[in-house]
């Protein structure tokens, strides 16, 4: 046992394997004790308002309340509280709306357990969690060539994805109406001053979205729909 402070853990994970096994991985680590597990980002914010914990380590993409959300609620409402983003995803699209969020932690679910443990102590020592992975995105952002327009409020870009098939968000589908133009991914990576693995990662996800098989499917699909970088 650890001869320390303990640091009172918050898990959040919609995949109950996913939950458990983390639930577990933590429950070895010295110094640290989960007081609470959530399905989903509602459960999560009301664990933190019953336990009052020192880190919630928050998964993204959960039903009822994203974890974008969940930490945005949790950092307004408990400020002592920090959130460390555990997630599959580091596209841009994950990482900035959580960052912004209030989320001081940023890791990918193929983080060890020491990984881990590093980023919780980091959050609570007031600085941040960040993944190399996360580190070198962040630096690569940076260093890169700004948008030509600046990005559409929060309630603009909900609106734009409220009014789009088959759940899709505004980038998706400004991947997918990039698809359409023939663009190749190299291509809509320049176009949108992302990294190709970002473009990869959005095109997988509106494939999955849509149930298109291909490109010439999904150039398809976006004529049907009228999706376009003009709509």
């Amino acid at each position: 046992m650890s001869a320390g402070p303990v640091t009172r853990v918050v898990v959040a994970d919609d995949q109950t394997v996913v939950r458990e096994g983390i639930v577990m991985l933590l429950g070895l680590l010295p110094g640290i004790e989960v007081v609470g597990a959530a399905a989903d980002g509602e459960e999560a914010v009301r664990l933190v308002a019953e336990h009052a914990p020192d880190v919630v380590l928050m998964d993204l993409r959960m039903p009822r309340c994203d974890g974008v959300e969940a930490t945005r609620r949790i950092r307004a409402d408990h400020p002592a509280t920090e959130v460390v983003v555990l997630t599959t995803y580091a596209d841009d699209d994950s990482l900035f709306p959580a960052l912004r969020a209030g989320a001081r932690g940023y890791l990918t679910k193929d983080a060890g357990a020491e990984e881990i443990a590093r980023a919780i102590a980091d959050v609570r020592s007031g600085a941040a969690g960040l993944s190399p992975q996360v580190q070198r995105r962040l630096l690569e952002s940076l260093s890169g060539p700004a948008p030509a327009a600046p990005a559409a409020p929060v309630e603009e870009e909900r609106e734009r994805s409220a009014a789009l098939p088959d759940g899709l968000t505004a980038r998706e589908a400004e991947v997918l109406a990039l698809i359409a133009e023939g663009l190749s991914n190299a291509e809509i990576a320049a176009e949108l001053f992302v990294s190709p693995s970002t473009v990869k990662t959005h095109i997988n996800n509106l494939f999955a979205k849509t149930a298109v098989r291909d490109r010439a499917q999904a150039v398809a699909y976006a004529f049907r729909h009228g999706i376009s970088r003009r709509s």
